[in-house]
């Protein structure tokens, strides 16, 4: 990966990680079909890059449901086995679903390497990114939060002394194998969080009357090199999974018109529900702002799945209903993918004008196609942006002239 993306990022000092080889492993239940899965696998495969882990192999086996002791069939596991046997490099097997302590200690039992599920795996991505003591808390308590109902079966999994992807966070300074220990720790990080909570509440109440803007979009779509975009901030942009785990703030001025502008954190598709629970604190930036500039990878195959687990996001958290600008950012990828070399300027346009109004009349708000790397159509996205902003102030101040 070019040096470029990891600008801005200082080195971390210390014993150097080495690199993990895995294999993935899903199954295709009735409810979804086989293209779907091998999508969430792929999506898998990026999660684990993203940690620090080469994929080897994927292994998908069609089931109604996950099986209770081995979540896959005898047969299936056998083979997996077999697969690992042979190749001695495989440390770590990370399933598509979670798995409960029973299933988690057969497994690890059974094929003698580490057992990491979906869940565990974005845990452990967020907390090796977590940078602030918020983030750090809320990752956490996450963590606490998922592991209890796992205890069962689950002692050995929790002596956190081999390190690598799916042992960081919470057990690594101590051997925790009990409940009430747990619970005691989930208590204790909770005041912790809400004295951080009480001391962020404050930050906002400074921020004064501005109207808040906050980026919101499924997890690398490119929101954080729209913030920089907009807001000539270096706030960090890596092509990788929740290169943004904390909350970045910014005001921006246009055209004398003030506005505080958001980065959060990314969503994705079966985000742990502790996670979004310990992280609620971190998106009231959401919640308590005035417009979501909604950003969608448009390149994305799947981009309209996307669009549908950050809805559904946002309607968890109480924001569905603010007013939002939607972003089809990557314009420039998806030309290259779907566009033929030999449409000329005019033709380019008019189509992109079509698929415009299609999402227009689909999702029934304003939309603006562009590429934030390329900086194509961002002056358009800044009139879009200025007339809501505009438009919120006269709504919020209808007796007050404004410059603007």
């Amino acid at each position: 990966m070019s040096d470029a993306w990891n600008v801005g990022r200082e080195e971390k000092k210390g014993i150097k990680r080495t690199e993990e080889h895995c294999i993935l492993i899903g199954i295709i239940s009735q409810d979804e079909s086989e293209a779907i899965v091998m999508e969430h696998l792929d999506e898998l495969e990026f999660l684990a890059t993203t940690a620090g882990a080469v994929t080897k192999k994927v292994f998908v086996q069609k089931l109604p449901h996950p099986h209770v002791k081995s979540f896959v069939g005898s047969g299936k596991l056998d083979e997996i086995k077999d697969y690992i046997t042979r190749n001695e490099e495989i440390s770590l097997a990370i399933f598509d679903d979670d798995l409960t302590g029973k299933q988690n200690s057969y497994l690890e039992e059974y094929l003698k390497v580490k057992i990491v599920d979906r869940s565990t795996l974005i845990l452990d991505i967020f907390a090796e990114r977590a940078q602030t003591a918020q983030a750090k808390t809320q990752v956490e308590l996450a963590q606490m939060q998922y592991l209890l109902p796992r205890l069962r079966g689950l002692w050995t999994h929790l002596e956190r002394q081999r390190g690598g992807i799916g042992m960081r966070g919470p057990g690594e300074q101590e051997i925790e194998t009990d409940r009430r220990i747990i619970r005691d720790k989930i208590s204790i990080l909770k005041k912790r969080l809400e004295k951080i909570e009480q001391q962020t509440q404050t930050q906002r109440k400074n921020r004064g009357e501005l109207i808040r803007v906050a980026l919101v979009g499924y997890t690398n779509v490119g929101k954080s090199t729209l913030m920089n975009l907009l807001s000539k901030s270096e706030v960090f942009a890596e092509n990788k999974l929740f290169a943004t785990l904390d909350t970045t703030v910014r005001k921006v001025v246009w055209d004398a018109m003030p506005f505080l502008l958001s980065d959060t954190v990314g969503f994705i598709r079966k985000l742990p529900h502790h996670l979004i629970e310990s992280f609620k604190s971190t998106l009231d930036e959401v919640r308590e702002s005035d417009i979501l500039v909604h950003v969608i990878d448009v390149s994305h195959p799947q981009y309209e799945d996307q669009i549908q687990t950050v809805q559904n996001t946002l309607s968890e958290l109480g924001a569905a209903d603010k007013t939002t600008l939607m972003v089809f950012n990557k314009m420039d990828l998806y030309a290259q993918k779907y566009f033929d070399d030999y449409l000329d300027s005019q033709t380019k346009s008019d189509i992109i004008a079509d698929i415009s109004a299609k999402f227009t009349n689909m999702y029934h708000c304003p939309n603006v196609m562009i590429s934030a790397a390329e900086r194509e159509n961002i002056d358009e996205l800044r009139q879009v942006l200025t007339a809501l902003i505009s438009n919120e102030y006269t709504v919020r101040y209808p007796y007050q002239v404004k410059s603007w």
